[in-house]
C-alpha cells in the first residue's frame, strides 16, 4: 500500500486522547504555523499542494481559501462540513471518531491561515456519538493550551464548535448547511453572494469537509511541495475511500491518488476482489450521487486506457462514459445486483431529502421515485424508460443547490447504460417482480 498520510496513527492505542497523539506527533502543524509562518503563507503551502476539497466537488482549497474577503474589522469563520450523509460514504465519521485530534489539529491551523477566531464543526445529527468524541478532544485541546486564548503565546485566539444537525442530507450543502448553523430551516441560498463573501451571520466565511481540513495538517508539517509528490496530475495527496457492497474486504482504505481502479478492486492489499467468486457488475464510484458505471467502463476508459482512481482518469469521457470520485464512496454491484431496484433506492432517498424549495427538485424526484417503483413493481410501460431520462434533464441544472443533480444523475446513467434492464422489467414483469430475481444476460434468475 501507499503511504498514509493522514490514517498512519489510527490503531494505536489511546490515539483519541490528546497524550497519545502528542506523543505521536500532534499539533506539530500548529506549532509550526503559529511560530515561524505567516497566514498567507500557510494558503500559500495550501496552494502549492494541489489539495483538492475531498467533500465531493474536487475543488481546489488553497484557491478556495484565496477567495476569502478581508473587510476590515468584520470577523470571519471557518466551518467543517462534518454532515456526512451520502450513501455509501462513511469515512469522515471514521476519522473523527478514531482521530479526533487530528481534525482539531487542522481547524486551528486552517482558522489561522484564514484569520478566523471562531470556527464551526457541524456534524450530522444522527452522529453524536462522534459529537461526545470531539466535545472531549476539543476540552483536552482548550486544557493544554491549543484553544483559546493567545494560542502558544503567539497572540491568537480561536474558539472551536461543535454544532450538530437535525439528519438533513440537505444540509450537506454549504449554504443550507450554514442555514441551520445561524438556527434557521436548512434551505440552500441563491449564489451569489458566495459563503468566501457573504457566509455565517452574512460574514466572510469558509467551508470545507473533514478530510480537507485533516490534509492540511502534513501539508503544513511536510510542505505543499511535498504532498503534491504524491499522487497523479492534479489528483495529487491520498484520498480516504468508503469501499462498500459486493466487496470481500469492504472498508476504509487511504489509497494515493493514482490506483488503478482493477486493483482497488481486486488487489489483496484493497478490497481483495468480489465477494462469493461471482462477476463484478457495476460500480458507483464517488458515492450515490455520481453516474453509475458498468464493468466495462469502469476498469476501463472508452479509449481503452486503465481508468484510475483520480478526478481526471474516472471523469474521463464526461457523462457518456465517465463518472466522477465525489466523495469516494466506492460501491461495488456483484452480477446479482437488480440495476432498477438500486436506482429506485436511490431515488426514493433523494426524494425525501429534497427540501422542497426549488419545483423541479420537490415535484421531479417524486417523478423519478414513482416511475422507478412502477417499472421495479411489473406496472411499467416502454415509454417509462423515456420519461425518466425527460425528467431527469429537466431537474438536472434548474435547482439553486446540486441536489438536482445528484438525483438526476444516477438515473439519468443507469438508463444510459443499462437500458436492455429496465426493458426487460417492462417486457418480464412476473419473472422481475419475484423475490430476489435480477437480470442477467440468458435468464431471470432468483435467488
Amino acid at each position: 500500500m501507499g503511504r498514509k498520510l493522514l490514517t498512519e496513527h489510527i490503531n494505536v492505542p489511546g490515539i483519541d486522547t490528546f497524550e497519545v497523539y502528542r506523543k505521536h506527533g500532534g499539533y506539530r502543524s500548529v506549532e509550526k504555523a503559529l511560530k515561524t509562518m505567516t497566514p498567507d503563507e500557510v494558503v500559500e503551502e495550501v496552494k502549492k499542494s494541489g489539495l483538492r476539497g475531498r467533500g465531493g466537488a474536487g475543488f481546489p482549497t488553497g484557491m478556495k481559501w484565496s477567495f476569502l474577503a478581508k473587510p476590515e474589522g468584520v470577523p470571519r469563520h471557518l466551518v467543517c462540513n462534518a454532515d456526512e450523509s451520502e450513501p455509501g460514504t462513511f469515512k469522515d465519521r471514521h476519522l473523527m471518531s478514531k482521530l479526533p485530534h487530528l481534525l482539531i489539529e487542522g481547524m486551528i491551523t486552517s482558522s489561522y491561515a484564514l484569520g478566523a477566531n471562531t470556527s464551526y464543526i457541524y456534524i450530522r445529527g444522527e452522529l453524536l456519538y462522534v459529537l461526545r468524541i470531539l466535545e472531549k478532544a476539543i476540552a483536552e485541546a482548550y486544557a493544554n493550551g491549543f484553544l483559546g486564548k493567545n494560542i502558544l503565546g503567539s497572540g491568537y485566539d480561536l474558539d472551536l464548535h461543535v454544532h450538530p444537525g437535525g439528519g438533513a442530507y440537505i444540509c450537506g450543502e454549504e449554504t443550507a448547511l450554514l442555514e441551520s448553523l445561524e438556527g434557521k430551516r436548512g434551505n440552500p441560498r441563491n449564489k451569489p453572494p458566495f459563503p468566501a463573501v457573504q457566509g455565517l451571520y452574512a460574514r466572510p466565511t469558509v467551508v470545507n469537509n473533514v478530510e480537507s481540513i485533516a490534509a492540511v495538517v502534513p501539508i503544513v508539517n511536510d510542505g505543499g511541495e511535498e504532498y503534491a509528490k504524491l499522487g497523479v496530475g492534479k489528483s495529487t495527496g491520498t484520498k480516504l475511500i468508503s469501499a462498500c457492497g459486493h466487496l470481500n474486504k469492504p472498508g476504509i482504505y487511504e489509497i494515493e491518488l493514482g490506483v488503478p481502479v482493477e486493483e482497488f478492486i481486486y488487489s489483496d492489499e484493497y478490497c481483495g476482489g468480489i465477494w462469493k467468486g461471482r462477476d463484478l457488475k457495476a460500480v458507483v464510484a464517488g458515492g450515490s450521487s455520481v453516474p453509475i458505471l458498468p464493468k466495462e467502463l469502469i476498469l476501463k476508459t472508452a479509449a481503452g486506457e486503465n481508468r484510475l482512481m483520480t478526478y481526471e482518469s474516472l471523469s474521463d469521457g464526461g457523462f457518456v462514459t465517465g463518472t466522477m470520485l465525489g466523495s469516494g464512496g466506492f460501491i461495488a454491484m456483484d452480477e446479482t445486483t437488480c440495476i432498477v431496484r438500486n436506482t429506485w433506492s436511490f431515488s426514493r432517498f433523494y426524494h425525501h431529502e429534497s427540501c422542497g424549495q426549488c419545483s423541479p427538485c420537490r415535484e421531479g424526484t417524486g417523478w423519478l421515485e414513482k416511475v422507478l417503483h412502477r417499472l421495479e413493481h411489473g406496472h411499467g410501460h416502454m415509454h417509462d424508460i423515456d420519461l425518466l431520462v425527460s425528467v431527469a434533464k429537466q431537474i438536472e441544472g434548474n435547482t439553486i443547490c446540486p441536489l438536482g443533480e445528484a438525483a438526476a444523475w444516477p438515473v439519468a446513467a443507469a438508463v444510459r447504460h443499462f437500458r436492455h434492464e429496465f426493458e426487460w422489467h417492462v417486457t418480464n414483469p412476473a419473472e422481475a417482480t419475484r423475490p430476489g430475481a435480477y437480470y442477467s444476460s440468458k435468464a431471470a434468475v432468483a435467488v
